[in-house]
């Protein structure tokens, strides 16, 4: 995820359900995996402990890593060195990216909430972090935000910024392609996989597949 792929390239970013239990959401992921294409996983957990943070690491990463999959903490770059994980995402209210970064050291992703504000995505990737994320584009229950940035955003970054842009908020894979055809190098979903009547193995290919068709 640290650099922007071919030119107009869109993958899936999966963000995991605020709470879990480690043992029972393994195989969901398995499943989400190996329905196709993802670029990465993060995992978002929120009024849990740290022990309840490592254990889902130490359960949910291996899937991860043995499917060359990059492995996300939410806002914890703490441990998601210690955890050897990929990585770590903040939002604008969390670790500030330079304390993220030297928990994390050089070589771990960092990423960062920029909500729909140019100016702090610039900060963030002149900053040095490896992605931006932008939303909530569409109404959402997961996360609500106030926050509601339009298709061109993304259209601006992709010209003038090599940074990889992240879209996220509502999105499935019937109204992915504004964003996909705006130059949204990474989709972020949450309760359109989670939640997928047929399971989220489906989830993942009927998102790759109008990934696929918006890019045609």
């Amino acid at each position: 995820m640290s650099a922007r792929a071919e030119p107009a390239s869109c993958r899936l970013y999966l963000v995991t359900p605020e709470r879990l239990e480690p043992a029972a959401f393994a195989d969901q992921l398995a499943a989400a995996l190996d329905g196709g294409d993802v670029a990465s996983v993060q995992l978002r957990l929120k009024n849990v402990d740290d022990d309840a943070i490592k254990r889902a690491c130490e359960v949910l990463l291996p899937i991860s890593t043995s499917r060359d999959v990059a492995f996300l903490l939410n806002d914890r770059p703490d441990l998601a060195a210690a955890c050897g994980c990929d990585g770590v995402h903040v939002g604008q209210g969390d670790t500030p990216y330079a304390e993220a970064r030297k928990k994390v050291g050089p070589d771990r992703i960092v990423g960062v909430t920029c909500h729909d504000s140019r100016h702090l995505a610039m900060e963030a990737a002149e900053a040095g972090a490896d992605y931006v994320a932008f939303g909530a584009f569409y109404p959402t229950q997961t996360k609500p935000s106030n926050y509601r940035p339009q298709p061109e955003l993304l259209q601006w970054w992709s010209e003038f910024m090599t940074v990889p842009s992240v879209a996220i908020g509502g999105i499935t894979p019937a109204n992915c392609a504004p964003l996909v055809k705006a130059g949204a190098d990474f989709i972020a979903v949450v309760s359109a996989v989670w939640q997928h009547p047929d399971g989220p193995g489906a989830a993942v290919k009927a998102f790759n597949k109008a990934i696929a068709e918006a890019r045609e």
